[in-house]
């Protein structure tokens, strides 16, 4: 940065034209000779001109390369000297010259005279960066810069910032018809700063001034309250989604075979190592943005060929026997996470999200929708459908019903209940990889990642309803919502004992779930 600013006075300097540029000759005496409040005017009258070459100077005093001479201020470096007001090129340099020093303090002002600089840069990203740093807290002479960035602005995002800085800073300005515009402008926005601003004003002395505040801060703050409100609406929908993913697979192995399976976690680990893994060959090609679309499905087959082997080689010998199997499967997890460890190490993976899953949209006050939750909103709806599709309208899905509803007379017709056992077992289990790719999207992947969901899946299946697809949609977003209501009233842990407490009790007033059905699982 330090070296393009010295390249444009140079190049300034060169030009045909004569003088290169011209800087108020007294700002700039008074930021090398001046004492403290001097340079600090002096710096506010450098900003006011908006003059890229200002910035240029700026960034020469910061760095210690000001020189003066006499009276003649000069920006040495490299041996190349330029006169720091006119831009003439000096050589040779005049010899016993003394370094301009900046103190601590003359830095902090002008670190942020050249964030104010950044404004007017053509590259949106630095516009945008500059603004945000504003908007938290800038300056008032910083009020001509950026009007100036104001007007030539196009961006409606950057435009909006700026208001805003523009408004805070003539909130401090002694003219009061001025400070009531802006506060009138205050109301009018949706930001937290505005708030904390208008706050301070409805204090104030002047009954015009204050009022006046008053009113624009009850206008805010309702804002931020209907933006509060959306924002745990989202969370909620997107916890029930990741609820919805990590128990639809348990609906499926619980509700028509009776099986308590602890290892339901696991499998939804080894479909995030699944995808980390994906991930890892992807890296090594140029379409790595891409991975997910190979990761999806070799999460699914992976997780669901797992599932399969447990079924044949363990779970189809212990059915109809609930605490062998309990037990049988929760040793099974423990097997699965200790070879996770041996292969990937104990420490947690890092799965990156592809590009279209960084960043969010800013939707309300104060509330970013980040994409990769939305996605995996998205995601969910599109497992859901595919599952009902593949129960009501496939061979499978008809003999998965029939021996759910009564297996022998399923198999008195010629149904392979067997084979339907050991389907209808990867079918969950994949799914469980399926939930196992989404949670790589927004975390970190480790071998117990699965041990935090197991808990979750089961209340979500036992309060839906066993066997129920649509009992299990309810009560994953019911859940969903309770958690996050609860936890902005009394914290995550408390939220978690408390949702237990309800779970337990509702069983023991209606053991069957939210909703009811008859099949081999209730019968049992």
């Amino acid at each position: 940065m330090k070296t393009l600013l010295f390249a444009l006075l140079l190049c300034a300097s060169a030009s045909p034209a004569a003088p290169a540029f011209a800087i108020d000759k007294t700002a700039v005496e008074k930021l090398a000779f001046g004492d403290a409040d001097e340079r600090s005017a002096s710096i506010a009258a450098l900003l006011a001109e908006g003059d890229p070459h200002a910035a240029a100077l700026l960034e020469a005093v910061s760095e210690g390369d000001m020189q003066s001479a006499g009276k003649r201020i000069l920006i040495v470096k490299g041996g190349q000297g330029i006169d720091a007001v006119t831009g003439e090129a000096v050589a040779p340099l005049p010899e016993g010259r003394e370094d301009v020093v900046a103190n601590n303090r003359l830095r902090r002002e002008i670190e942020g005279a050249l964030a104010a600089f950044k404004l007017l840069s053509p590259e949106r990203p630095t516009r945008l960066a500059a603004a945000k740093a504003l908007a938290g807290g800038a300056d008032a002479a910083m009020l001509p810069l950026v009007k100036k960035a104001l007007e030539k602005e196009t961006d409606s995002d950057i435009k909006l910032l700026l208001e805003l800085t523009a408004a805070s800073m003539e909130m401090h300005s002694g003219d009061k018809e001025t400070r009531l515009a802006a506060i009138q402008r205050l109301g009018e926005s949706n930001s937290p700063n505005s708030r904390t601003l208008l706050a301070q004003a409805a204090a104030d002395a002047d009954d015009d001034i204050r009022l006046a505040a008053q009113k624009s801060l009850r206008e805010v703050q309702g804002k931020l309250a209907w933006g509060e409100r959306a924002g745990l609406l989202f969370a909620g929908i997107s916890l029930g989604s990741i609820l919805l993913l990590t128990a639809l697979g348990l609906a499926i192995t619980y509700g028509l075979m009776g099986v308590i399976n602890m290892a339901h976690g696991e499998l939804i680990m080894i479909g995030a190592y699944a995808t980390y893994v994906v991930q890892i060959l992807f890296r090594k090609t140029n379409f790595f943005e891409w991975y997910l679309l190979l990761a999806v499905p070799v999460s699914f087959i992976v997780a669901a060929a797992v599932g399969m082997l447990l079924e044949r080689v363990v779970i189809r010998w212990l059915y109809g026997r609930p605490l062998e199997t309990l037990l049988a499967t929760w040793g099974i997890s423990l097997m699965l996470i200790q070879s996770v460890r041996t292969v990937f190490g104990a420490a947690n993976v890092q799965v990156e999200n592809p590009a279209f899953m960084s960043g969010g949209i800013h939707a309300f006050a104060g509330v970013v929708l980040p994409w990769s939750r939305l996605v995996i909103i998205a995601f969910a709806i599109a497992v859901l459908i595919s599952m009902w599709l593949l129960l009501t309208k496939t061979r499978l899905g008809l003999f998965v019903r029939g021996v759910t509803q009564n297996r022998a007379m399923a198999s008195c017709v010629g149904v392979p209940t067997g084979l339907v056992d050991m389907w209808a077992f990867g079918l969950g289990s994949g799914i469980a990889g399926l939930a196992g790719c989404a949670l790589s999207q927004i975390g970190n992947v480790g071998p117990d990642l699965g041990q935090g969901y197991i808990v979750d899946s089961f209340m979500v299946v036992v309060f839906g309803g066993v066997g129920q697809l649509a009992g299990t949609v309810y009560a994953a977003l019911t859940l969903g919502f309770a958690n996050k209501f609860l936890e902005e009233v009394s914290g995550a842990v408390i939220a978690k004992i408390m949702v237990l407490v309800f779970i337990i009790i509702f069983i023991q007033r209606r053991p069957q779930g939210l909703f009811a059905v008859k099949g081999r699982a209730v019968e049992a």
